[in-house]
């Protein structure tokens, strides 16, 4: 049996191969933009910027939730200006003020601008393709790729027990630049060998149980926080707060579940919350890790607790892969 190799140094630096992957990886990827819940009524709408593409992601007077280029139809004006947002009834160019109908249909331009003969049906928001995932709204801009839901399939029955479709936003999106090549961050991800070694608060916390798996399009990690007590107060604390979940099922109580869909989009499931992580690429040595974290409508105190002690282990755990990718 020939020796494993890994990718050439340089197709992690050359900006000529990234533009590669812009074209053959990325232009056919999904794309997270957010999750139906971070648009809940009419007209509240999100954006997302990727590799020199504007999309707005909005919900119609229907109760649909349709992606578009957020691209005016007149002169190429960033229609939705904002992370998220409401537009109301309409989405409103603040260029011109042309505006657009919640379905992407024209609805017209000021009349003293002397357009009163355009043809209305030819002057749609151009549409983008989506798909809705347990909950989560995704976009691309090519065909190619299997659905989202034939490449998690290997997951299905567990991502379901986990009711991905109630979560609410717990907070808005953070994007925090690293200067290294996607896959810097994504082979990081993926690694469970690197646990033990460089990451001390989570191998007190899972106790050795860190395992990994790699399905056709989707990677899954998985561990279990031990009921050893941890020396760590923030650790510890979070141990016996799990203890007392008990609307959560007795097998996912301690569970700590990681799934990352090809090529850039991370899941972090907790009993306490969800995250999603995109790396999107910038250039050959530049990347932004766009993230929020989800959770379930639960408003005690104990929850609320965790959510604040899961955030202060994995700033630490997020401060040692910074330095690892980097390196």
């Amino acid at each position: 049996m020939s020796a494993p190799q890994s990718l050439p140094a340089w197709l992690y630096t050359d900006q000529r191969f990234f533009e590669l992957e812009r074209e053959k990886v990325f232009a056919q990827a999904w794309h997270i933009v957010g999750h139906i819940n971070d648009v809940p009524n009419t007209g509240d709408y999100l954006t997302l910027d990727v590799l020199g593409e504007r999309v707005v992601t909005v919900r119609g007077e229907d109760g649909q939730v349709r992606s578009f280029h957020n691209v005016c139809r007149h002169r190429a004006g960033k229609i939705a200006t904002e992370t998220r947002g409401s537009c109301g009834h309409r989405l409103v160019c603040p260029y011109h003020a042309w505006s657009y109908k919640l379905d992407g249909a024209f609805a017209g331009a000021p009349k003293w601008q002397g357009f009163e003969e355009l043809n209305a049906a030819e002057l749609s928001l151009a549409r983008v393709d989506q798909e809705i995932a347990y909950g989560f709204i995704f976009i691309r801009f090519a065909p190619g790729l299997p659905s989202v839901k034939e490449m998690m399939s290997p997951y299905a029955e567990e991502l379901e027990q986990f009711e991905l479709e109630k979560l609410i936003p717990n907070g808005r999106v953070t994007l925090r630049p690293r200067p290294v090549n996607w896959k810097n961050v994504g082979d990081n991800y993926s690694d469970g060998m690197h646990i033990p070694v460089a990451h001390p608060g989570l191998s007190r916390l899972l106790a050795g149980t860190y395992k990994i798996e790699a399905k056709p399009w989707i990677d899954k990690m998985w561990g279990t926080v031990t009921e050893t007590p941890s020396n760590h107060w923030p650790e510890r604390q979070y141990q016996q707060l799990l203890g007392t979940f008990e609307h959560i099922p007795p097998e996912r109580r301690r569970l700590w579940a990681y799934y990352k869909l090809w090529p850039n989009v991370a899941f972090d499931i907790y009993p306490d919350q969800v995250d999603f992580m995109q790396f999107i690429p910038i250039s050959a040595d530049k990347t932004m890790i766009r993230e929020i974290a989800y959770v379930h409508p639960n408003a005690s105190r104990e929850m609320n607790a965790a959510r604040y002690l899961n955030w202060r282990i994995n700033r630490q755990v997020n401060a040692e892969d910074t330095t690892l990718i980097e390196g």
